[in-house]
């Protein structure tokens, strides 16, 4: 909304700043900082005395949760939707058809996990509602989002980029849809499955965003995408606002996060920001990047679904808990070791991720 001060800079010269992405982004990123610092308290407070006994506890993961985080609030989530929001429809050039299909993707997939949050809430359950239809709800809203792309970006947003691969291109058509939001809907479920310690799926969720913020930058900017032999996606740098807005709400809410948590994100903020990185990164034609830069996500997901396989066929377990994280606590790893290891993986999969953009 602001870029409409960019068109007065003819009687103001510095009010052209507000063409520049990356002035914007900075912009975006400190105004959502700065809501959700301010507002998180109050939200804090209302969510606990709506909850009472908080965010269920589950009774098969690790004991000491029982103890250390019981009573916690849960619904965090509100607080990096609303900051991210915010920023985005101040800083965004809200005529850039990506940032409304990104940022409704978001809200609609923060919507079901918040329905899920409620359930469990007031059912005083760690179960929310149907598995499978909630993923019939998510792949609908992907798929709709996706074919939403493919009209705005054209015949090469079906194609898929190979990274190390200089112009290479494969063509999916119409099997692009499916492809497409199974990237969105692997994203969202598997950031949600991460969120398991305290500040254990914000952080990485802010160097993926941060990461996809470049990204999106270098895809959308023609001078450097040439020079970088990356396909270039016209418009799809205002999204660069968006990933601003997504880590200032994270540092917001990390203040609060941090162990010991004041409060949980819960569904309705893991689930809305794994779905805004897979959107994210469909639009920006880095799907391949995505699963190298979110690859502590993957691993999380893929440790669930090894451990539900094996124990089906086998009856057997190959970890001692998933996901992942809950199988190092118990090895006796402590919670903050754990969280801290987890960042720097997530944060040399990002270096190993931008790299592949250079390395053609």
């Amino acid at each position: 909304m602001l870029t409409l001060l960019a068109d007065f800079s003819h009687l103001y010269g510095p009010l052209n700043l507000f063409r520049y992405i990356t002035f914007r982004a900075v912009g975006a990123a400190a105004t959502a900082l700065f809501f959700v610092f301010f507002f998180g308290p109050t939200i804090i407070a209302a969510l606990r005395i709506k909850q009472g006994k908080g965010q269920p506890i589950r009774d098969d993961g690790p004991a000491s949760h029982l103890i250390t985080k019981k009573g916690t609030p849960t619904m965090g989530g509100l607080m990096i939707l609303s900051g991210l929001m915010v920023a985005t429809l101040l800083w965004a050039n809200l005529k850039n058809p990506y940032v409304w299909i990104v940022i409704v993707v978001t809200a609609l997939f923060g919507a079901i996990g918040f329905y899920d949050d409620y359930l469990k809430v007031t059912t005083h359950s760690h179960k929310g509602f149907s598995g499978r239809l909630r993923l019939l709800l998510e792949f609908i809203i992907a798929g709709v989002a996706v074919y939403l792309l493919m009209r705005v970006g054209g015949e090469d947003m079906a194609k898929l980029a190979v990274p190390l691969l200089k112009g290479y291109l494969v063509s999916l058509g119409w099997l692009f849809p499916a492809f497409g939001a199974f990237v969105i809907v692997a994203a969202g479920n598997c950031v949600n499955l991460t969120d398991g310690l305290d500040g254990l799926a914000i952080v990485p969720s802010m160097i993926a965003a941060g990461t996809f913020a470049v990204i999106a930058y270098l895809v959308g900017n023609s001078i450097f995408s040439n020079y970088l032999g990356i396909n270039h996606v016209a418009g799809v740098g205002e999204l660069t606002i968006v990933c601003a807005a997504l880590i200032g709400s994270g540092l917001g809410f990390l203040w609060f996060n941090a162990p010991p948590a004041q409060i949980f994100m819960g569904d309705t903020g893991s689930l809305a920001l794994g779905g805004l990185l897979g959107a994210v990164a469909v639009a920006a034609k880095q799907e391949f990047v995505l699963a190298i830069v979110g690859g502590l996500f993957v691993l999380e997901g893929a440790s669930v679904i090894v451990q539900v396989a094996s124990f089906k066929l086998t009856g057997k377990r190959v970890f001692r808990m998933a996901p992942i994280h809950h199988h190092f606590e118990q090895l006796g790893w402590k919670e903050p070791q754990i969280v801290v290891r987890f960042w720097i993986i997530a944060f040399v999969l990002a270096l190993i991720g931008l790299s592949t953009l250079k390395l053609r």
